[in-house]
């Protein structure tokens, strides 16, 4: 079937997640590569606990950013508040990775459209999107507080349908994050895994989505789709 729109994870998939602490690593312990990592395995633990939990347990993924980021700070003793501030500014500010842009404008030249279904709110969303010089490749920027819960519930790959006015069906989906992948190909969404780290496959993404190891093959996999 022929695919109308594309739709993008941001955070991981379009946005280097390790930016903020990259940018700033001199201010940091040695290891903040792995300090880098446990913060994103927070934060995610963080939405997932909170949308098993309740509707009234839901805090945004701004809020939840901010949490894991102490939680780590704590455990390595990073206990600068100049610092935790540096971190929390950089993270608003995420680079986007070399592939997007040309690729996003090459979808655009081909008529499809492109949106981002992400976690983040929208402000982080908004800010993070003209950050990276994104804003003028989107036809729409979605985020899961449109739902009140995050990734993988149902209820957020359907605000995709509701933003482009298309079914999953002819609409891909690109993730860099295996679960995000995998709840997205379950909703019924065309998908594309986007494994930059070549990590194996997992949640049976084998059968369930392309795997691509950045996202200039997106393209000529698209334009396969649309002939």
């Amino acid at each position: 079937m022929t695919l109308q729109a594309v739709v993008f994870d941001s955070y991981g998939t379009l946005l280097d997640v390790h930016g903020a602490m990259a940018r700033h690593a001199e201010k940091l312990p040695p290891d903040w590569e792995r300090i880098s990592t446990e913060w994103r395995q927070k934060q995610l633990e963080y939405t997932w606990v909170r949308s098993l939990t309740g509707p009234d347990q839901h805090r945004d993924f701004w809020q939840l950013t901010q949490d894991a980021l102490d939680y780590v700070s704590a455990r390595h003793r990073i206990t600068d508040p100049a610092v935790r501030s540096t971190l929390l500014e950089a993270y608003g500010e995420l680079p986007a990775y070399p592939d997007v842009k040309p690729v996003l404008l090459g979808l655009r030249a081909r008529g499809v459209k492109t949106a981002i279904l992400s976690n983040g709110s929208p402000e982080m969303l908004r800010a993070a999107v003209d950050s990276a010089g994104l804003a003028a490749l989107l036809d729409a920027v979605i985020s899961v507080e449109d739902a009140g819960v995050f990734k993988p519930e149902r209820r957020v790959y359907a605000l995709a349908e509701k933003a482009l006015g298309l079914p999953a069906a002819q609409m891909g989906f690109v993730s860099g994050n295996a679960w995000d992948a995998q709840g997205a190909a379950h909703y019924g969404f065309r998908v594309f895994w986007c494994n930059r780290t070549g990590s194996p496959p997992e949640y049976g993404l084998d059968q369930s989505a392309a795997a691509i190891t950045d996202l200039h093959e997106l393209e000529s996999l698209v334009g396969a789709a649309r002939r």
